[in-house]
This record gives structure tokens, C-alpha cells and sequence, in this order.
């Protein structure tokens, strides 16, 4: 046991180690070669008396003082009933942080220092960063509270902190506890670096706000959520919008008056003289004139009741708008907090839900087109991940789910057991060579393990049809068109070119299968390539008209990219627009953020869960089509562009089927 005595009074450090030592190190783990246990299992804490840090006269007065304050803390970390409110991981870090302590972080000669009350002041407007000030439970310390009440108060408050920190950084939820498909992991700050940055900084509420996001599309959305709501930052508020102006007479121009030198604070407009601060001059006049004109008041530059009131109204909060719902903004927040806090000096961003793709390089827009994503029954998930590969003239492998739900019906069909169909009707059906027919249409080359598969002596009624690849050479009919832009993710999911061009007219495109269609892709392969490799356009251009089949170009430098859900943006005066909630997402995380339970798991196409993928590319041309007189069909025909060829009709019907 180590003891110090200072100033003829004992330190009790066995009970605190022995609280301590519950959190610092898990049952299950190894002690790590920063534990502070010695060889003959002694616990030792810098400051009280570790033979590498020996203790000087001060230190120890001061340890003799606060001893009971930090003993009372460390106890109550261990009590099973507080310890179960806290996050284990930020239990652990209190502890081995309180091993190091000489004075507890809140509190001075028995109450709140400034530092707490500063702190306890910023997490109560947790609200206008987007979080709840509700979740946090914040001490309150009256005078002569006993060591134990001020134990818990240090206990308390330290806890809140690291909360708050986990919380400005996205670890409210885990996105991929909520959905398979949300593959979001944010960056949380390591609670013991939390505890060590903020003892040392002399402002630790504003180290706090410095943890939320920094980008600008975050704060934008802070703006709408304090403008919804009717508050407004302290600090936003200029000093001089808070002078108030007197109900009085009017005041007209070369006037004097006493409140004239009110006046001249309000608009921060000095005097040219002393003698002149109760003079209505012709510079504040022009002054007043303005403000009049930008309040919809009659310019005469006379102080009235009028011009008082707006000057007044100024300076206060706005209040709220109670139609405007700020729940969108708060989720939309949230959703910043999950990207990484440098996006990339360049990097590709496409917002799903505004079905728009862009690149960015610092605040310089490079490439900004709209895209196609996925189906609310093939949603295209949300991720991070980074570009390594633009693909020209891509092959493209059919993948599981596909094959199951699209062409395997379609090979059935051709083979004359399902009644017969439009299939059937363009390839033939009533036999096993049916399917051959239906795969020669596509231009896919089956195969098993590498090797080739003669399609006519396959029985597709009876295999499994996950069990044989099926590629598509690049080429006219390949519904990846000419270029590919990979970014390996588990997802499988990419972005390409369409052979479907007539798609991006359409305001709603979700129309895929989960990956990303470009509308102008030439350009998103100079941008890449250009920042990349210092390629011209002419050069990128040679890659998409050049022959010899498909051609891979590897990035030097990968280039991050971020597949996103945002409903809401704002600009910079805090106006808002959204887009619509294409897969249900917003109410599934405002659930999970208000604390209960959500689990939502994508289809799992490759083993044919989705009884219909509906919304696929239907084709107007065709026998099915006029012998049924398919009304959306012959829409669909009618917005086609009016120089595509009756080939290119069925090209474009077949490689929509099966596009990505």
C-alpha cells in the first residue's frame, strides 16, 4: 500500500485504488504497458508518490486538500447504480484520468469553479447544435456540500463532458446497428484524449463546440435550426443591436437631443466632437435613411416611433415559426456527423435523395450532374469509400441479385415453362435452346468456375443460378455504357454510364438496381482524371472513342468518396431545401435518436427475396406492348427522343432490364 502523509494528515489511496482499478482495466483484458501496476501489484498514481514523480511540498498541500473530493468521486464511479447511467468506455477513461489527478477539474475550495459553470453553460444549449441538453445530467453543488456530494458532482460532470464529446462526433447512434445499409462508421475522439485536451485549455466550452462538424454544410443547417427555432448565438447578436432606443418625441435631423447619443452607440457612428454627441449630423441622418429603406419605412431620416421600434426589434432573437418543423434539419445534422471530419482535398460526393453527384476540390464545384440511383426496393446504400479505378469501355458481370430476380424468370420463360410473355414473343420459347436465344439477345457469355457453358443444355428451371457467371462485353448493348467509376465497397455498387440517356429528364430517378448512373460521365472522367494525372480532355476524350475492349486506368491518388442521404441543405442565409425521403430513412433515424429500438435490413436480392422489383425500365416497342395497349408505356414512347431507331428501342429495353 502507498501512503503520503502532508501536513500531518494521511492520504487514503488503497480505497481509491481499489475503485479505480474496477474501471481501468476490464476482467477480460490484458493490462497494457501503460498500466500503472506495479510488479508487486501495488497501485501507484503520479503526483502521490511514484518513485519517478516524486512529490513537492505544494503538491502535496494541495493533494491533502482535495483529497476527499477525489476520493468521493472515485467512489462513486463505483457505485453500480451511477457507474450504470455512463458508457463503459468513458468510465474507463474517468478513471485512469482521476490516477493522474492532483485537484479535481470542477471544482475549487468546495463549489463549481468557473470552468464547470462555463462548461455546464454550453451543454445546456446542446439544442442549438442539433443534440438534446436533456440527455446530459448536470450536477448542482449548495454551499457546505459534504465530500461525498461533491465527489458525485466531479463524477458527474466529467461524465457529461465525455457524452457530449461522443455526441458532437456522431456516436449518438451506430448507423449500421439501425440498417445494413447505412455503412457509416463515424470518428469519435478518444474519451481520454477528450479529458486531457480539455484540463488543458483555458476555454473548455468553446473546446466542446469545436468538436461538432466544421463543414459548411453543417453549420448552414445550424442556421435553419436556430432561425426554426427562434434562438440565436450570444455572440451572433452584435453588442450594438442590443442598445435600445426610448419610446420619445421625433427627432429630426440637426436636431439635439439626449437620446441622440444613444442613437450614435446603436449605430456605432462617434461624434466628430464632444461637444457634438447630442447633435442629429448629417452623417447620422444618412445613416438612419439607410436602415429606413432596408425596413420598408418611409426614408425621411426623422427618428420616429416607427424607425425606434425597428431599431429595437433588431436586436432580439427572432422568434420561432411554428408551421416550420426543425426535425429534418437535426437529422440531416446528425448525418454530417458521420463523415470524416476532412472530406479530401478533392473528393466525390452524390446526394441520393437530390439524385445529383458532384466533385468537389476545396469550396470549387468541378463536376456537378444529376444521376439515376437505386429503387426503393434496390436502395443504393450509404457509405464512404474511395475512388481507385475509371474503367473505359467496361465488361459488365451480371450480379447475384439480378440474376436471380431479372434474368432467371426471363431464361424460364424462353424455355417454355411459364406460359409465354414478351420474352418469349421476341426470342421464341418452348424449348431449352430458348435460353440460349435470351442470352445471345443480351450478349452475356455464361460460364461455372472460368469455364465456358454451352446455355442450350442447362435445364434453368433446375440449377441454381448464382452458381454461373454471366459477362457482357463492352459494347453498345452494355448497361454500364462506356466508362465505370470504381470504388471497391461490399455493396458492390459503382458508378457508370447509361445507355438509358432519356432517363435524366425525369425529376424522380430512382431507377436502378443500387448503383449510380451518370448523366454526363465524359466530364466526371476529366475531373478525376485531369486532377489526377494532368490528362486534357482530349486525352480522356481518345480513352472513350478508342477500340481494343476495356481498358483500366488506376488512380494514383485515391480520390474519397461519400454516398449520401441528405434531405435537407441549406445555404448560407439559413434557407432550406429538401428532397424527398426516397427509402424511408428520416423517420427510421429520428426514431433511433429519440432512443428506441429501429432495425431496418435492405432486401437481400441475391437469394430472391423481393417478390418485384418494380419500377424497372419497362420497353414501349414490342408485341406486349401494343396488344395490351399499356397506357405507361405508350407515355414512356412518347417522351423518347424522336430520332431513336427501332434498334435502338430494343437495345435500350434490354439493357434497362438489367442495368445496375
Amino acid at each position: 500500500m502507498c501512503t503520503v502523509k502532508a501536513g500531518g494528515r494521511p492520504i487514503l489511496f488503497t480505497a481509491i485504488a481499489a475503485s479505480l482499478a474496477f474501471f481501468a482495466v476490464p476482467a477480460n483484458a490484458e493490462p497494457d504497458s501503460n498500466s500503472n501496476e506495479t510488479p508487486s501489484g501495488t497501485t501507484t498514481f503520479y503526483g502521490y508518490g511514484s518513485p519517478s514523480s516524486p512529490v513537492s511540498a505544494p503538491a502535496a498541500a494541495a493533494a491533502a486538500t482535495s483529497e476527499p473530493v477525489l476520493e468521493a468521486s472515485v467512489r462513486k464511479l463505483g457505485d453500480k447504480a451511477f457507474a450504470s447511467k455512463a458508457n463503459a468506455e468513458d468510465r474507463a477513461a474517468l478513471a485512469a484520468f482521476y490516477q493522474t489527478r492532483i485537484a479535481p477539474l470542477w471544482l475549487t475550495d468546495g463549489a463549481l469553479n468557473g470552468r464547470a459553470t462555463s462548461i455546464i453553460a454550453e451543454i445546456k444549449k446542446a439544442d442549438d447544435w442539433g443534440l438534446q441538453a436533456s440527455a446530459f445530467e448536470l450536477p448542482e453543488v449548495a454551499d457546505g456540500a459534504s465530500p461525498d456530494v461533491l465527489g458525485e458532482a466531479e463524477a458527474r460532470l466529467s461524465l457529461a463532458v465525455l457524452k457530449y464529446a461522443r455526441h458532437a462526433r456522431g456516436g449518438r447512434v451506430e448507423p449500421l446497428s439501425i440498417s445494413n445499409i447505412w455503412d457509416m462508421k463515424p470518428t469519435l475522439k478518444d474519451p481520454k484524449a477528450v479529458l486531457s485536451e480539455i484540463a488543458d485549455n483555458a476555454a473548455p466550452d468553446a473546446y466542446l463546440t469545436a468538436l461538432h462538424p466544421k463543414h459548411t454544410g453543417f453549420h448552414n443547417l445550424r442556421q435553419a435550426l436556430l432561425k426554426a427555432r427562434g434562438s440565436q448565438e450570444p455572440d451572433k447578436i452584435v453588442e450594438a443591436l442590443k442598445i435600445k432606443l426610448p419610446d420619445g418625441e421625433n427627432i429630426k435631423p440637426s436636431a439635439e437631443h439626449s437620446d441622440i447619443t444613444i442613437l450614435r452607440k446603436r449605430l456605432k457612428i462617434d461624434a466628430q466632437s464632444a461637444s457634438n454627441e447630442t447633435l442629429f449630423d448629417a452623417r447620422l441622418e444618412a445613416a438612419v435613411r439607410a436602415f429606413q429603406n432596408e425596413n420598408g419605412i418611409k426614408a425621411n431620416g426623422v427618428l420616429n416611433a416607427k424607425t425606434r421600434s425597428a431599431f429595437n426589434r433588431e436586436g432580439e432573437p427572432k422568434k420561432a415559426d411554428p408551421s416550420r418543423g426543425t426535425d429534418r434539419i437535426v437529422i440531416n445534422m446528425e448525418r454530417w456527423r458521420w463523415l470524416p471530419e476532412d472530406l479530401g482535398a478533392m473528393h466525390v460526393m452524390n446526394n441520393i435523395p437530390e439524385f445529383m453527384g458532384r466533385v468537389k476540390k476545396g469550396e470549387q464545384t468541378l463536376w456537378e450532374e444529376k444521376i439515376i440511383v437505386g429503387l426503393p426496393t434496390w436502395p443504393t446504400p450509404i457509405l464512404t469509400s474511395s475512388m481507385q479505378f475509371v474503367i473505359f469501355n467496361p465488361e459488365w458481370g451480371v450480379p447475384d441479385g439480378i440474376k436471380v430476380k431479372e434474368l432467371l424468370p426471363r431464361l424460364k420463360r424462353a424455355s417454355g415453362n411459364s406460359g409465354g410473355g414478351f420474352f418469349d414473343q421476341l426470342f421464341g420459347g418452348g424449348s431449352s435452346s430458348g435460353g440460349a436465344r435470351v442470352l445471345a439477345a443480351y450478349g452475356l457469355r455464361p460460364s461455372i468456375n472460368g469455364r465456358p457453358v454451352d446455355a442450350n443444355s442447362v435445364d434453368w428451371n433446375r440449377v441454381d443460378i448464382r452458381s454461373f457467371s454471366f459477362v457482357q462485353p463492352s459494347g453498345g448493348q452494355n448497361p454500364l455504357g462506356t466508362v465505370k467509376f470504381r470504388f471497391p465497397n461490399r455493396h458492390d455498387v459503382y458508378m457508370h454510364d447509361t445507355t438509358q440517356r432519356g432517363l435524366f429528364v425525369q425529376s424522380h430517378r430512382a431507377l436502378s438496381h443500387g448503383c449510380i448512373r451518370v448523366e454526363n460521365p465524359r466530364k466526371l472522367a476529366e475531373a478525376l482524371l485531369g486532377e489526377d494525372k494532368g490528362w486534357s480532355a482530349q486525352k480522356v476524350g481518345s480513352m472513350f472513342s478508342g477500340g481494343g475492349g476495356s481498358n483500366e486506368v488506376t488512380l494514383t491518388k485515391e480520390v474519397p468518396v461519400y454516398l449520401t442521404y441528405f434531405t435537407a441543405r441549406a445555404d448560407s442565409d439559413g434557407k432550406v431545401k429538401t428532397f424527398g425521403d426516397l427509402y424511408g430513412h428520416d423517420s427510421r433515424l429520428m426514431q433511433a435518436l429519440a432512443g428506441r429500438a429501429v432495425k431496418y435490413d435492405a432486401p437481400d436480392h441475391s437469394n430472391g427475396e423481393v417478390a418485384d422489383a418494380t419500377g424497372s425500365y419497362v420497353p414501349a416497342a414490342g408485341p406486349s406492348s401494343k396488344r395490351n395497349g399499356n397506357k405507361k408505356a405508350s407515355q414512356q414512347a412518347a417522351r423518347r427522343p424522336q430520332n431513336e431507331t427501332a434498334g435502338d428501342i430494343l437495345s435500350n429495353a434490354l439493357s434497362g432490364l438489367l442495368a445496375n
